[in-house]
């Protein structure tokens, strides 16, 4: 809760402007105490308003850095006249009217541009950005009539003035990483697959990861699924990856490297979080090392997301490119306590990125690993995978039997679609709630695939006990749940008495959850755990307990999706670069920026208008079952060229700008 001197967010006006400090009236904006070199926020203007917390604060400036942020992103797209030569000349006025040279008439032209701008530009930052100048007009009007009247400067107009602006849209900022969206989606409109490539990967480095194994939370709040349907968002980031691979192109790189700093960090993981970390402390001029305990890179993504959804090829085309700034991967590298000491000595800092590959446990009666058909889910994907891509090891056949495995999210369905394809008899999935949870954890497409390919689902239901003869798995004991809501209480799961049921079994695979092995962490380092047995940072700069080491991805957070893995290693190696050069650890302002902007939650319902509908969705050709069911080949086959540009057309450019004033 925030006490504004003045807002006018979202429509709620709160006046505090005659009241005493102690008795202002809260709104519901979070907004950072500081920004850098701890100075505080003065003011907040964007899309949705102006909030006011200084009173001292000269409105007119504001309103022209402001309208001056929008000419200097130079995001409107040009290509209406409202947008393109609305916003110089909103500028141009204000200009005039804070250097003590306006007349009365332009106020009249500030509100008639607003209102053309508001109605006529085609994307959202044209249509918001007169909102707070008209806000400001109605509720500070002396402010401007002052500088005309008088014939003077507003009062801040030949200071220097502090000011931080970010751009954002409902999907970037449900986007763990923050890639820009609307950007890569424009770049495909326009014919241009390596320039959308170029704006994914200013954020994201694994541009074929991030296109297909993606939950695309953008799409849940995708402004255009309040008309018809969600744009597509995934499958078009694949356009410009997939350009690039097929036509065997260079790298296209987004940043030119930086000189190098002197400064040497060892990232432990070689997961989406490790690569990520090393690309991005690459491109800033640090050397980096990667160790990974494997024999091949690329983590649980490498090994445990199967070929028919992210082919190694890519994932290796992605790997490639997050070391074409320097960083070494060294495979093979198993660390334990000794190495991690040796490894303080020789570097300059650390980050840790082991990810998450311990299975967890059902926690029934008669469970043991030890028994024979009990096979862990990363194990068994392990098995699968590196088989499947590398040869390594042996084929796995499940010729005639039967594997259950329990779980609701992407490594039980990776682990029963695996099964599927090693000619199971059946593979059934138990889990305890019901289809709609299991399509919010996965996704609604991973789930009718894995229907259409075979895969029983028995929901509500959970085991009781595993049954063995002579230390081999038979069958398990299950009981059936129901979800009942009680008085006032939260809706919570009840056994349902007289309906248990028994599934004969061969394998039993559980994948409720993992946890991080953290073993190899010395003791005398005295980093903090969370409760969750995962490594503690402030989940903003990622600084363990220990200063020079941090930590990002599922060794820090837990199991988590890539893209937020990525997004944390992006910010970590952010924030460290800082700490090699500076020695403070501290979020930059467009991280703090980011951080406030979650808070605003940019997508509201309903904001839609004048917009043509009913443009159907476009989706890309996906493998026939029966070609799925007994091979490996990805199954989505990407978008056509000419039905990615029908696609990326239906884009809105949801853009919106946000400024602090400090």
């Amino acid at each position: 809760m925030s006490a504004p001197w003045f807002s006018t967010w979202r429509g709620e006006v709160l006046d505090n402007r005659d009241r005493a400090d102690s008795d202002y009236v809260k709104c519901d904006l979070k907004m950072p105490q500081t920004f850098d070199l701890n100075q505080a926020v003065r003011a907040f203007i964007g899309w949705g308003g102006v909030s006011i917390f200084d009173g001292s604060i000269d409105v007119l400036t504001l309103a022209l850095d402001y309208v001056f942020q929008y000419q200097n992103y130079a995001e409107a797209c040009g290509r209406c006249a409202p947008g393109r030569a609305g916003g110089r000349i909103l500028f141009d006025i204000l200009d005039k009217i804070a250097r003590g040279e306006g007349e009365k008439e332009d106020i009249a032209r500030l509100k008639a541009i607003s209102g053309v701008m508001r109605s006529a530009s085609k994307c959202e930052i044209g249509r918001t950005t007169p909102n707070a100048v008209l806000h400001l007009l109605e509720y500070f009007p002396e402010s401007f009539d002052s500088c005309i009247s008088g014939r003077q400067q507003s009062r801040d107009y030949a200071k220097n003035r502090k000011n931080r602006a970010r751009i954002t849209a409902p999907c970037i900022d449900a986007c763990p990483d923050r890639v820009d969206i609307p950007a890569y989606v424009e770049a495909i409109k326009d014919r241009r697959p390596i320039e959308s490539l170029r704006a994914v990967r200013r954020t994201m480095p694994l541009a074929h990861v991030c296109s297909r194994v993606c939950p695309h939370p953008c799409e849940a709040v995708c402004r255009r699924k309040d008309i018809d349907e969600p744009l597509n968002i995934m499958e078009l980031k694949r356009v410009g990856a997939d350009y690039e691979f097929r036509h065997r192109m260079e790298f296209t790189q987004p940043f030119e490297k930086k000189e190098t700093a002197g400064k040497r960090v060892a990232v432990i993981g070689a997961g989406p979080a490790g690569l990520t970390a090393g690309y991005f402390l690459s491109v800033n001029g640090v050397e980096c090392d990667i160790f990974e305990s494997l024999p091949v890179a690329g983590g649980e993504v490498m090994v445990g997301v199967p070929e028919y959804r992210m082919p190694y090829r890519q994932y290796l085309a992605d790997i490639e490119f997050a070391k074409s700034c320097g960083a070494k991967i060294h495979l093979n590298s198993v660390i334990d306590k000794d190495k991690m000491r040796e490894i303080e000595r020789s570097y300059d800092a650390i980050l840790l990125a082991t990810g998450a590959r311990l299975s967890k446990k059902i926690r029934c009666e008669n469970e043991d690993e030890g028994l024979n058909g009990y096979w862990g889910a990363i194990d068994f994907l392990d098995r699968v995978n590196l088989w499947e891509k590398f040869g390594i090891g042996e084929k796995v056949d499940l010729s005639g039997k039967t594997v259950v495995c329990v779980g609701g999210g992407f490594t039980s369905m990776d682990v029963v679609r695996c099964a599927i394809r090693a000619n199971a008899k059946r593979a059934i999935m138990l889990y305890r709630r019901d289809e709609q949870t299991i399509v919010g954890n996965t996704s609604l497409e991973e789930y009718k695939e894995a229907v259409e390919e075979g895969v029983e689902f028995i929901f509500h239901s959970a085991i009781s006990r595993i049954e063995d003869e002579e230390g081999t798995i038979k069958r398990l004991l299950c009981s059936r749940y129901e979800l009942r809501k009680e008085a006032d209480a939260r809706a919570q799961l009840f056994k349902v008495e007289g309906a248990d049921f028994e599934i004969e079994c061969d394998y039993l695979i559980p994948a409720v959850s993992q946890s991080p092995d953290l073993s190899y962490i010395p003791e005398e380092w005295e980093i903090a755990m969370t409760s969750w047995g995962t490594i503690k940072t402030d989940g903003k700069t990622y600084a363990t307990t220990k200063k020079g080491v941090f930590s990002a991805g599922d060794c820090e957070y837990g199991p988590m999706t890539i893209v937020n893995a990525v997004g944390q290693a992006r910010r970590a190696a952010s924030v460290i670069a800082r700490f090699l050069r500076t020695g403070e650890i501290v979020r930059d302002n467009d991280e703090i920026m980011d951080e406030l902007l979650r808070t605003f939650r940019v997508y509201h319902k309903g904001e839609v208008e004048g917009f043509l509908g009913g443009i159907k969705r476009l989706e890309s050709a996906k493998l026939p079952v029966d070609e799925r069911r007994s091979g490996n080949r990805e199954i989505s086959r990407g978008l056509m060229a000419q039905e990615a540009f029908d696609e990326s057309e239906r884009c809105m450019r949801c853009y919106y700008i946000a400024m602090v004033a400090l």
